[in-house]
């Protein structure tokens, strides 16, 4: 699949509901015990086994879904502490089986994750056109700065500067304000956007 074809669903996507963009977010039921699990894994003198420990005993008391304990065991794997990409990719397959199985409002929301989770994977291992493709079903399935942040990364991994310039001039002029104070802050935060902001910042 080119990256044409790619930038133009994301770009029908995003027309169609360019003022009907969801509040990134996840289930608020969850941000606490997931957020516990995040400190721990940031935390140097935490085993990867302390934070898998810690995420199963969140589940079982009831802080975490099936598909967000999945999502934090597969974040776990992947991390610069495990870096164990096929454990990373079985738990994503599971996330999406218990995202299929709980279904509800929050379907495309937790099948973005998914989606997210499997692009970071290739990201990771340097496949950045197939990165990129999941980064765009996630944005299909949620717009979110998130989402969108990382589909730029991977244009400017493969490459396409000017592609990923022009998408962003495009969101910035279809989406609202809030949205792009938060995708603002991102290409701020993110090493991997800044030659993208300084491209933006020449007259």
């Amino acid at each position: 699949m080119s990256v044409q074809s790619i930038l133009e669903r994301v770009l029908q996507a995003v027309d169609q509901e360019a003022y009907l963009t969801p509040v990134e977010q996840v289930d608020g039921r969850f941000h606490e015990a997931l957020s516990t699990v995040a400190a721990a894994l940031a935390d140097p003198s935490k085993h990867p086994d302390e934070c898998r420990g810690l995420a199963r005993a969140l589940h079982r008391e009831g802080r975490l879904d099936a598909v967000h304990l999945y999502s934090a065991l597969h974040v776990i794997a992947a991390s610069p502490k495990v870096k164990n990409y096929a454990e990373a990719a079985r738990w994503a397959a599971e996330q999406e089986s218990a995202a299929l199985s709980a279904g509800g409002a929050s379907l495309e929301a937790n099948l973005a994750s998914v989606d997210r989770h499997r692009g970071v994977l290739a990201f990771l291992q340097g496949h950045y056109e197939v990165a990129l493709d999941y980064f765009a079903r996630a944005l299909e399935r949620q717009r979110t700065p998130e989402n969108v942040g990382n589909l730029l990364c991977a244009l400017v991994r493969l490459g396409e500067i000017d592609e990923a310039v022009d998408l962003l001039s495009h969101l910035r002029r279809v989406l609202p304000a809030s949205f792009v104070r938060a995708l603002d802050e991102r290409l701020h935060d993110d090493p991997d956007l800044r030659p993208l902001t300084n491209l933006e910042r020449d007259p």
